[in-house]
């Protein structure tokens, strides 16, 4: 079965491929999410929240493995569905980052790890759904 979307917008931001996103580069990095003047009235109500979800397409990810080796943790390897990497079979980017302003259908947006010119799917808020955090586990993570 095949599934198709069509983009709600695109990425503007200062990296120009997926080797220009690396982590230490990603936590100030502004940029911008233009959706298409049709869906303005669909951000009605996200400029109340401090934080948005971006579902994108990785357009300019090529190929996919099933294993990975996480960056800054050393000696592990675990399959790509426990990790954030790029190089997934859907190469499906989810994203957390900061909203810092909204004019139209621009969202300014900061902590941004999407190359320019990504396709944008969707745009959620961001709903922190944990109560308790001392419960939380981070799997491989736990190691750093």
């Amino acid at each position: 079965m095949a599934i198709s979307h069509t983009p709600i917008g695109r990425v503007r931001s200062s990296f120009d491929s997926p080797a220009d996103v690396t982590h230490d580069a990603v936590d100030e990095a502004t940029g911008r999410i233009v959706l298409e003047d049709e869906y303005e009235d669909g951000l009605d109500g996200l400029g109340e929240f401090s934080h948005v979800v971006v579902l994108a397409h990785l357009d300019g990810v090529e190929g996919y493995h099933l294993t990975s080796r996480p960056p800054h943790v050393d000696g592990v390897e675990v399959g790509v569905f426990a990790t954030r990497s790029p190089h997934r079979p859907n190469p499906i980017a989810q994203t957390v980052v900061e909203l810092v302003d909204r004019d139209g259908a621009t969202l300014s947006v900061r902590g941004l790890d999407l190359v320019d010119g990504t396709p944008v799917l969707d745009v959620k808020p961001y709903v922190p759904t944990v109560d308790d955090e001392s419960d939380l586990s981070l799997g491989w993570l736990d190691q750093r």
